[in-house]
C-alpha cells in the first residue's frame, strides 16, 4: 500500500520476465529429438547395401580414381621435369604450381562451367553435368598438388645423385625414370594427399556435375542436399562412409611414409 491507500504497481519482473530471462535455465517440457533414430537409420542403410546409398559412393569412388590417376600420369612427369631441368621462368613456375594448390573448388567449378557450356568454347563435346566434368574438375584441383609435392621430391633426391647419375651416362629422360622410381614410396603417399583432396572436394563438383540424382550425385554433395532437406540417415550414413575412407587414405599414406623411411634407410 502507498501513503493515499492504493495498491503498488506490481514490478515489472514477473512470471512473463522469468520465462524470459530464465527460459534458458528452466527444464524442458517440449518434444525431444532422437539424435540415435537418424544414426541408427544411417547404421542400417550401411548393412543392407542400400542400392542408392552404394550407387553415390561407386560413383564417388569412380569419379576420384579416375581423377587421381590422370593427375598421376600427368603430374609425375611433369613435377619430376621442373625439378631436373633449369630454364628461365623456373622460380616463376614453382611459385605459380604452389599457389595453385589453395585455389578455391568453386572458382575451378566455375571456370570449367563457363569452358563445358554450350556457349563456351567446348560446350561441342556435351560433357557439363557429367561424370567426365566432375573428372576433369577434380583432376584440376589435385595436379598442383601432385606436381608440387613431385617436384620437392625428386629435386631433394636430384641434389644427392646428380653427379653420380651423370657419371653413368644418364640422360635427362633416364634420370627422371630412375628417380621417379626411386621416389615410389614418396609420391604414393603425394598422391594419397591429392586423393584425400579430391574426395573431400563439393564446389567444384557441385557446378559442374548438377548433383544429378542416379548420374552426377557424389558423397559431398549428397551430404549437402540430403542435410539440408532433413534426411539426416542418408546424410550420416555417407558422412561414415566419407570420414572411413579418409582415416584409411591417411593410414595408408603413413605407411607408405614408414616404408619410404626404411627403404632409404
Amino acid at each position: 500500500m502507498t501513503a493515499n491507500g492504493r495498491n503498488a504497481p506490481k514490478p515489472a519482473f514477473g512470471k512473463r520476465a522469468h520465462g524470459l530471462w530464465l527460459a534458458p535455465f528452466l527444464p524442458y517440457d517440449g518434444p525431444m529429438m532422437d539424435n540415435a533414430s537418424p544414426f541408427m537409420e544411417a547404421l542400417a542403410l550401411i548393412m543392407r547395401l542400400d542400392p542408392v546409398f552404394l550407387g553415390i559412393v561407386a560413383l564417388s569412388l569412380r569419379v576420384t580414381l579416375t581423377a587421381v590417376c590422370l593427375t598421376a600420369l600427368i603430374g609425375l612427369p611433369l613435377g619430376a621435369l621442373l625439378a631436373v631441368s633449369r630454364f628461365p621462368g623456373r622460380s616463376v613456375a614453382i611459385v605459380a604450381i604452389n599457389a595453385l594448390m589453395g585455389l578455391p573448388p568453386v572458382v575451378v567449378g566455375l571456370t570449367f562451367f563457363l569452358l563445358l557450356s554450350r556457349s563456351g568454347p567446348l560446350g561441342g563435346f556435351g560433357l557439363l553435368f557429367s561424370p567426365s566434368a566432375m573428372i576433369i574438375a577434380q583432376a584440376s584441383l589435385v595436379l598442383p598438388i601432385v606436381i608440387a609435392l613431385t617436384r620437392q621430391t625428386i629435386e631433394d633426391l636430384w641434389a644427392n645423385y646428380r653427379e653420380y647419375l651423370q657419371s653413368i651416362g644418364m640422360g635427362p629422360k633416364q634420370a627422371i625414370m630412375t628417380l621417379l622410381w626411386d621416389a615410389r614410396f614418396s609420391l604414393a603417399t603425394a598422391l594419397l594427399a591429392g586423393f584425400g583432396r579430391a574426395t573431400a572436394e563439393v564446389g567444384a563438383v557441385l557446378i559442374v556435375g548438377g548433383n544429378i540424382a542416379g548420374v552426377t550425385r557424389m558423397m559431398t554433395t549428397a551430404i549437402a542436399l540430403e542435410t539440408s532437406k532433413g534426411d539426416l540417415a542418408l546424410a550420416l550414413g555417407l558422412g561414415i562412409i566419407l570420414v572411413g575412407i579418409t582415416l584409411m587414405v591417411n593410414a595408408l599414406a603413413f605407411g607408405m611414409s614408414r616404408i619410404g623411411v626404411r627403404h632409404a634407410g
